[in-house]
């Protein structure tokens, strides 16, 4: 089972989560080609090698070479300049310079993520982001989400902040992630609206329900693209006892006495690991099955779900009806008890402690005569190991070869 965590000792920003992760893929190089893949022009993807209070780590910066004229900004970048929470500025630090305000909606950034060279996970992992974005400023500001003028947030190197960590994200595959309380900073900065309290108003209201604290340091160490792509992530903030077996460092551009860098973690669990989860029930018998597809399922596993089921039972008076069955860390109880109050006709739910063993796992790519195959590996109590194919991976082969995927199956079966 490979679960991410998350140091935010220094906060959380777009740039810093995407250094972070280029270091965990090792994927420093392909991050090089972003432009071309979303099919932009004259973009540079910056590596610099840096230092922060003893830390080694490579620091990624965007930088956008088109001539935008009168939207076009000049930053000092030998000084800190402030954010401005109406454009939703996605740096880390006040000395991180964005190269114009090249104003777009949300359907002009989801049409370059759906024209990218992407997977079709990176694009609604990023999808999904920059909602997270849309739907905090669209409350702080009154305005619908579909009219934002996404200002910051739609500069180039805001939306490849997001991209490139969406793809990384994807590599990683990973099953769950922890986090630890996220440092926000603490003071004003400038804004179209006048002087505005860190955390600002979007990156404030991303962050309900996250544990929180303001830290030692003045200024805006949190910014609403970190505190949007922590709430895709949707982490448990009760770590439990992990081997981490590789580790990533995203910088900030702003140097302070403690290291100013995001830690990231890939980290499995000891042996087959046995927890204490809950299952919440509820039967359903005056509701259309059709209401508990995709959507709901998703959305179910959004809001901490570890597994669910359904099953057809019979209820009293011989009436048909659905046995509602969810696996939620105790953590996420409440968050799933009121997702299934709110988007089902049940008027009420039950709950009791569980327990379940899981074998430990591990996702590979495998060469096989049809090509590159994702499967999952487990290993069992007897030490053997057990691979499975990915159904998702199956299928592309099936699609691309014009092929039944159950012929596709048993070919790989015999591979395996």
């Amino acid at each position: 089972m490979s679960i991410l965590k998350i140091e935010a000792f220094s906060g959380l920003s777009g740039d810093m989560f995407l250094g972070a992760l280029a270091e965990l893929n090792g994927a420093y190089a392909e991050l090089v080609q972003l432009p071309q893949k979303l099919h932009l022009e004259n973009i540079e993807v910056k590596i610099t090698d840096v230092e922060k209070a003893g830390i080694a780590c490579k620091h990624i910066k965007i930088l956008d070479h088109n001539d935008y004229q009168s939207h076009k900004h000049v930053h000092n970048h030998g000084h800190a300049h402030d954010h401005r929470e109406k454009q939703i500025s996605l740096a880390h630090d006040p000395a991180h310079a964005h190269s114009h305000s090249h104003h777009r909606h949300l359907k002009d950034i989801e049409k370059i993520i759906d024209h990218g060279e992407l997977t079709d996970n990176a694009k609604k992992i990023a999808r999904e982001i920059f909602f997270h974005l849309g739907t905090a400023e669209s409350k702080v500001h009154g305005i619908d989400i579909n009219k934002i003028h996404f200002h910051e947030v739609g500069a180039i190197d805001s939306i490849l902040d997001i991209v490139g960590s969406a793809i990384l994200l994807d590599k990683l595959n990973i099953d769950s992630s922890v986090s630890t309380a996220i440092c926000t900073g603490h003071g004003f900065v400038m804004a179209d609206h006048g002087r505005m309290p860190i955390p600002a108003p979007a990156t404030k209201e991303l962050l309900l329900n996250v544990p929180t604290y303001a830290g030692k340091a003045k200024g805006e160490m949190t910014t609403p693209t970190g505190a949007a792509i922590l709430k895709y992530l949707n982490p448990s903030f009760e770590i439990p006892v992990l081997i981490e077996k590789k580790i990533g460092h995203g910088p900030g551009e702003k140097s302070f006495e403690h290291p100013n860098v995001l830690r990231l973690s890939l980290c499995e669990v000891s042996g087959n690991k046995k927890e204490e989860v809950f299952m919440v029930e509820t039967n359903i018998d005056d509701m259309s099955s059709e209401l508990l597809g995709n959507d709901f399922q998703e959305n179910l596993m959004n809001v901490g779900a570890l597994d669910f089921y359904f099953t057809q039972i019979i209820m009293k008076k011989g009436r048909p009806g659905i046995l509602v069955s969810v696996f939620v860390a105790e953590s996420k109880l409440k968050e799933v008890s009121d997702f299934l109050l709110e988007n089902t006709s049940t008027i009420g739910i039950r709950s009791y402690p569980a327990s379940r063993q899981i074998l430990k796992r591990s996702a590979k790519t495998i060469n096989t005569s049809l090509g590159e195959v994702e499967v999952k590996e487990v290993k069992l109590p007897s030490g053997q190991k057990r691979m499975t194919i990915e159904y998702e991976s199956a299928k592309k082969i099936s699609v691309k070869l014009n092929r039944p995927i159950s012929e596709i199956f048993s070919i790989l079966n015999k591979e395996l």
